[in-house]
């Protein structure tokens, strides 16, 4: 192990005793008491030396014997030591790659404040380089959203829709201006390998079937049809249900942006237990749907450019927490925001017991251990927030988080 005090945390002293660590509170830290020549000595656990030649220069500044190793694991339990040797295989994979970690080093230092155990960071990024994960439309959230996911590491990234890319489609980040005219999803995928900041992974013949189901980590749904977005059609992810797949929703309806609900088979609220919410409150609710999806209208649908871009990017940073093992308030809700006054809220989308997906039987219940070998990262993502709720209430004497 070699010692790293966190980088992206910044430090400063708010008295001769105390150091903060981080600026924003939802994740600032205060260390104290410490004395000068232990201060002093932080600087030395920059991710350069093994503990042997650390305990050696602590006996240089007259630092107590064992005095090193307590302040080592002190600040491991309090979540602000990383491990500039951990992480396992992959991650040493991935430093050997140094072109491609300097593209992805602001990702690295982001994780590096999230997580908790020396060496998860470049271990959860170097994760997804091995997640396969579908988006299913290439309109202006969809294949912004898909080159999000490819730029943050994501190692291969689909994207699948129908038609010709028109001028409409056109958006920063996503399908460019001179791709008007060919293959929607062709131009999406083009832009996806764009933004990659390293190869995909060549494909062996051991790789599931291609058809949006087993072998997705996750599958987007980032339709162009307003209707679909509003109404999502609960026969359109009755695939994913039977398979298992967890699956999230994104896309833009008039002026109203929409992420989620991201659906975990058999656990939380699906699009049929939204419809079948909805009818219960709304008797007029199907028959609405039912004349919004016989229209026959070919006027080009609302969608914001900048409201557009603010969807991809939230849904892709629920895709990537959810990817890295962690519940974001997607899982069961979808989360709106509206021109313009830009305010988010969220509705929640409660497992209906009339709905055949399971969850309202199920509830809260945990993934067996079948869905942990077909999806990776269902198998990890409520021991983490676990994991994480026990790290915040039992952090060692002398760290308190810090009220800024």
């Amino acid at each position: 192990m070699h010692p790293k005090v966190k980088p992206a945390l910044r430090r400063g002293w708010r008295d001769l005793n105390t150091v903060q660590f981080g600026m924003a509170p939802a994740h600032a830290l205060t260390l104290g008491p410490l004395d000068t020549a232990t201060g002093s000595f932080l600087e030395l656990l920059d991710g350069t030396r093994g503990l042997p030649l650390l305990r050696e220069e602590g006996h240089r500044s007259d630092l107590p014997d064992g005095h090193v190793d307590a302040l080592v694991r002190r600040l491991g339990q309090a979540g602000l030591l990383d491990d500039a040797t951990g992480g396992g295989p992959a991650a040493d994979a991935l430093r050997g790659k140094k072109r491609v970690l300097d593209r992805l080093r602001p990702d690295l230092a982001s994780l590096s404040v999230i997580t908790c155990e020396p060496g998860d960071a470049i271990g959860r990024l170097a994760a997804r380089r091995a997640l396969r994960v579908r988006v299913r439309g290439a309109g202006r959230v969809g294949a912004v959203l898909a080159s999000l996911l490819s730029g943050a590491g994501v190692g291969e990234v689909d994207v699948r829709d129908g038609g010709c890319v028109e001028p409409w489609d056109v958006a920063p980040g996503g399908l460019p201006a001179e791709a008007v005219g060919d293959r929607r999803d062709e131009a999406a995928r083009r832009a996806v390998r764009g933004a990659a900041p390293d190869r995909p992974p060549r494909r062996g013949p051991g790789t599931p079937p291609d058809d949006g189901g087993p072998g997705f980590s996750l599958v987007i749904l980032a339709l162009r049809d307003d209707i679909a977005v509003h109404a999502p059609d609960p026969s359109a992810a009755d695939s994913l249900i039977a398979s298992g797949t967890p699956h999230l929703y994104a896309g833009v309806v008039e002026g109203t942006g929409v992420v989620g609900p991201l659906v975990l088979p058999g656990d939380t609220g699906c699009a049929r237990c939204l419809h079948e919410d909805r009818t219960d409150r709304d008797p007029a609710w199907p028959r609405l749907v039912a004349q919004w999806r016989s229209g026959r209208t070919r006027e080009v649908r609302p969608c914001d450019l900048a409201l557009a871009t603010t969807v991809a990017g939230l849904a892709a940073a629920h895709a990537l927490a959810f990817l890295d093992g962690r519940v974001p308030s997607s899982a069961g809700a979808r989360w709106e925001v509206s021109l313009p006054g830009l305010d988010w809220h969220a509705r929640p989308v409660p497992p209906h017991p009339a709905c055949p997906c399971g969850a309202a039987v199920r509830g809260k219940a945990e993934h067996t251990s079948k869905d942990a070998g077909t999806h990776e990262t269902m198998a990890e993502h409520r021991s983490s927030v676990r994991s994480r709720r026990k790290a915040d209430t039992t952090r060692p004497a002398g760290t308190w988080r810090a009220h800024v």
